[in-house]
């Protein structure tokens, strides 16, 4: 019997490149459908980062034409497998060889390119997968091409699409104008709303929503909270024509890579059966970041980008507070300038209880995970998440803001039973945040019976990517039989 196909196309993904979450599902979903006896490719740019560290490890595959609208270029394709995976990546030095991946004045053009050019790839190599995946507003077109762009040829008509997205905030908004220009489309695409969105607009996002077979997101809580005015940021009215079609599926963690068991990172390796070496980690970095060594003094970790989404202007507002408390902060992380600066003067103003990391430290990172005792994530809105399933894998405790898929994998602390595998609070505010550190802090001083119960229901979840993976198996049957 003849594999089911499935193409992924994205703007990123480890283990070649990496800005957010994204990268990590790709890294990582494609890995254990394969396993899970599915033909699965991936097609991605090629950035400079990529060409400088990985081109010579790339096999060449196909030039063609990419001609659409305003774009008439070549592309060149290279290939890579990767654990089972075929990895496919476009090249267009001018498009895609710049410092960073998006932000760019010409990104629908770089983008519509780029979803052009993955159409192009299955003629030239004669692949027709029977469910393409696209993921987010970079390749949210390619719905509405195959079944009107290239719509001349069947093999096209006949594919099924999934479209998921990762983080409804970003949706691929440009003016009218490039529905031509970077899509190649008529103008009456516009005139009929298809695709128009806002005053003189188009969203590419808006055509995966309304073309694809399946529109899914990455926790059954943001699948409801994206049809809401809240979250829905301008979106909800067109969500809601696909209320039946929306699915969310949690996402995982790649236990290849997050293990504390196997990490080669870590100081000392632990599992539950060796959680007291868990310890050795915490005092290693205490040593790294010249904190006073003590076992005992909590330890609370973030590793995160440093914005107004993720809920840090709700911790500094209070930051003073939390730090009158026997505790340290180890954070990694950057982003928008207030928040640094605030970590900044506490790093100064309190040294034997603050440590703070500007910036991205792969290694590191996987230290504070392991190293800390708490975890803090209290996030304003969080389609999944992916430190609190790292966190808790490492048997760290999270403290999160109760939204999205923050909702969906962590189990608060029940006092009654000693269950849960977190804390969490529901309000907006810094003093809501502050009730339930200070009991995530009195657990750990007072109950310690309870904090090692709830490491122990953490780290028997499992969070790998089986569950999940079997889940999209099933969306991928339903839609292509």
């Amino acid at each position: 019997m003849t594999k089911k196909s499935v193409l992924f196309v994205a703007s990123e993904g480890l283990p070649f490149i990496k800005t957010g979450g994204l990268a990590d599902v790709i890294g990582s979903l494609p890995k254990e459908l394969a396993r899970q006896g599915l033909d699965v490719r991936v097609v991605m740019p090629l950035y400079l980062k990529m060409a400088i560290n990985n081109h010579n490890d790339f096999d060449y595959v196909s030039s063609y034409d990419v001609r659409a609208g305003d774009i008439q270029s070549m592309a060149n394709v290279y290939s890579q497998v990767v654990d089972g995976v075929t990895f496919y990546f476009i090249e267009h030095r001018d498009f895609f060889e710049r410092d960073e991946l998006y932000g760019y004045d010409d990104d629908a053009m770089r983008f519509g390119f780029f979803q052009h050019a993955t159409c192009r790839l299955l003629e030239a190599l004669n692949f027709f997968p029977n469910v393409i995946h696209t993921h987010d507003w970079h390749t949210a077109a390619i719905p509405f091409l195959c079944r009107t762009f290239y719509s001349y040829r069947e093999e096209f008509r006949a594919i099924k699409q999934v479209f998921t997205i990762h983080n409804l905030a970003f949706q691929g908004i440009f003016h009218e104008h490039y529905l031509w220009a970077a899509l190649g489309m008529d103008h009456g695409y516009y005139r009929d709303g298809v695709a128009r969105f806002h005053d003189d607009c188009i969203s590419f996002m808006k055509l995966g929503v309304l073309y694809a077979d399946k529109v899914t997101t990455v926790s059954e809580t943001y699948a409801k909270e994206i049809l809401t005015e809240e979250f829905g940021e301008n979106m909800q009215h067109v969500l809601e024509l696909r209320r039946h079609d929306l699915v969310g599926i949690v996402n995982g963690i790649d236990y290849d890579t997050w293990n504390s068991k196997t990490d080669q990172y870590l100081v000392k390796n632990y599992d539950l059966s060796t959680i007291a070496d868990k310890k050795a980690n915490k005092l290693a970095l205490q040593a790294q970041f010249g904190l006073p060594q003590d076992e005992n003094v909590i330890l609370i970790g973030i590793v995160s980008r440093l914005t107004w989404q993720k809920g840090f202007y709700l911790m500094t507002e209070v930051l003073s507070h939390l730090l009158q408390a026997h505790v340290q902060f180890v954070i990694l992380g950057n982003g928008e300038s207030d928040i640094e600066n605030a970590f900044h003067h506490f790093k100064s103003a309190y040294p034997e209880k603050f440590a703070f990391y500007r910036g991205y430290n792969e290694p590191l990172a996987h230290q504070i995970y392991a190293a800390s005792d708490l975890f803090l994530m209290p996030s304003m809105f969080e389609p999944c998440g992916i430190s609190q399933l790292i966190s808790m894998h490492y048997g760290t405790l999270p403290l999160v803001r109760e939204t999205g898929g923050l909702v969906d994998t962590v189990t608060p602390y029940n006092i009654e039973n000693k269950s849960g595998t977190g804390f969490s609070f529901g309000g907006r505010d810094a003093y809501s945040m502050k009730q339930v550190y200070d009991l995530a802090l009195q657990t750990y001083y007072d109950r310690p019976e309870d904090w090692q119960a709830m490491i122990q229901q953490a780290m028997e979840r499992d969070f790998s990517w089986t569950a999940s993976a079997e889940k999209y198996i099933w969306l991928y049957r339903e839609i292509s039989g």
